[in-house]
């Protein structure tokens, strides 16, 4: 068997084709899927199976698509409870692509209707385990408490996990190469390996869930400093469960305006994804700024986090080279349909963002209201500044009335990213305070 991994690096997340005798499947796939068509053309085979491990969180997966346009099978548990056309599958069941025999094994933890998918051909065996184990670690359990047909609670689901990691893949082969839907980057799991695989024999060594635990032991270190969980990640349960709208539809309706110097509509949102420094020299009024420069730029994952589901917005980039890209990458979190517009902006735009003078923080920072907008597992390692106020990035909008405007505001993350869009979040909100943006400067100061 031929396996290939795809990697989308801002979500870290990765699916696969398995190709056998001219067919191939393709497991959790991204919500574009034409990487996975190409890559059947430059193989000569026709895509025959998609396997879903589980309705996913943080991506929108593009399987209804697939099914549509090559004919293939959409295999899925039947606990996830969807309406569109699929294979049911789950444990016990068995399909062949091409001569490779794939099994399902019913691994819940991560969601109670998890799969993981065994596939063996001539002694060789490969197992796509999802979101349930990953590369020293397992998928996070807190996640289905208010989404999905089947919703169940984070001890219950930690209980889980327990057994699966327990008795699940005990009859496997230490040379099982794991393949796991997510890597180190992913919210979907915690300290995760940079590693993108390993085998079965490495992690029953060095995975600490694998180790001789009690319940109660592996339950309260598996709940311990999760990551924050974005607004999104319910939302797209439920988009998974329901199929997505081809993609390239979905992008093409999203109309353009070019070279604009006024707000499309008074008081709505406006995700502004340029460069910080483009961005205040120049914006319009009412604009997050969640920069999108490259792939290294988390950008899907904090539109998750800030926009909320079905929030409608414009959405501002710097050229029109960069709509496609962003489009795609908008709808890689389903948010495309909430998109009132792709926007450029002329430079009349006069609304800028205040300068500061970094001496002079340096020398009295007392005169400042610090913001650390850090996440609560970065806040528990320690503050940077003593007496600064914390409020992660992800609650700002909705805490951004406990911060008292007497003064002016800096605001800091970790690295300088996060800070771009705090900073323009507390400008919305406080009219007649300066807002600062720390942005990178930052590094001066936690390296110490």
């Amino acid at each position: 068997m031929k396996i290939k991994q795809f990697k989308d690096e801002p979500l870290a997340h990765y699916s696969y084709s398995l190709v056998s005798n001219g067919e191939m499947a393709v497991v959790d796939p991204s919500r574009n899927p034409m990487q996975y068509y190409k890559y059947a053309e430059d193989n000569g085979a026709k895509i025959v199976a998609v396997f879903e491990t589980h309705p996913h969180a943080d991506f929108v997966s593009g399987h209804l698509q697939i099914q549509e346009e090559t004919g293939a099978k959409i295999y899925i548990s039947e606990k996830v409870g969807v309406d569109y056309p699929h294979t049911p599958f789950d444990e016990g069941d068995e399909v062949k692509i091409g001569s490779v025999s794939v099994k399902a094994l019913h691994t819940p933890g991560h969601s109670p209707d998890s799969l993981t998918f065994i596939a063996e051909e001539k002694g060789e065996t490969a197992m796509f385990s999802g979101d349930t184990l990953f590369i020293g670690n397992v998928g996070r359990p807190d996640l289905r408490e208010k989404a999905g047909n089947m919703k169940a609670k984070r001890v219950e689901l930690a209980k889980q996990m327990y057994n699966t990691m327990q008795t699940k893949f005990n009859d496997l082969p230490d040379d099982t190469i794991i393949y796991p839907a997510h890597g180190a980057g992913s919210l979907c799991g915690k300290n995760m390996s940079d590693a993108s695989s390993s085998t079965l024999g490495n992690e029953r060594q060095g995975n600490w869930a694998f180790k001789e635990q009690t319940e109660e032991e592996f339950v309260e270190e598996i709940l311990k400093d999760q990551p924050f969980i974005p607004a999104y990640f319910g939302f797209n349960v439920d988009l998974n469960r329901n199929g997505a709208l081809n993609v390239q539809k979905a992008k093409y309706e999203v109309p353009v305006k070019l070279n604009v110097d006024a707000a499309p509509e008074e008081g709505k949102t406006i995700v502004d994804a340029r460069d910080g420094d483009a961005y205040k020299k120049g914006h319009l009024p009412n604009s997050i700024n969640i920069m999108a420069r490259s792939e290294s730029d988390k950008y899907e994952t904090w539109l998750g986090a800030i926009i909320k589901p079905n929030e409608e917005f414009y959405l501002v980039v710097n050229s029109v080279d960069q709509i496609d890209e962003l489009l795609e990458r908008t709808a890689k979190v389903g948010y495309e349909k909430q998109m009132k517009g792709v926007l450029t902006l002329s430079e009349k735009v006069s609304k800028s963002s205040d300068d500061f003078d970094l001496k002079d923080f340096k020398e009295n920072k007392d005169k400042y209201t610090i913001v650390d907008i850090r996440n609560a597992g970065e806040l528990a390692e320690g503050k940077i500044f003593e007496n600064a106020k914390a409020i992660p990035l992800n609650e700002l909008r909705d805490r951004a009335d406990e911060l008292p405007e007497d003064k002016p505001f800096m605001v800091h993350c970790a690295g300088g990213y996060r800070s771009a869009a705090g900073s323009s979040i507390l400008e919305n909100k406080f009219k007649n305070t300066k807002v600062y943006d720390l942005s990178e400067a930052i590094k001066e100061f936690n390296n110490k």
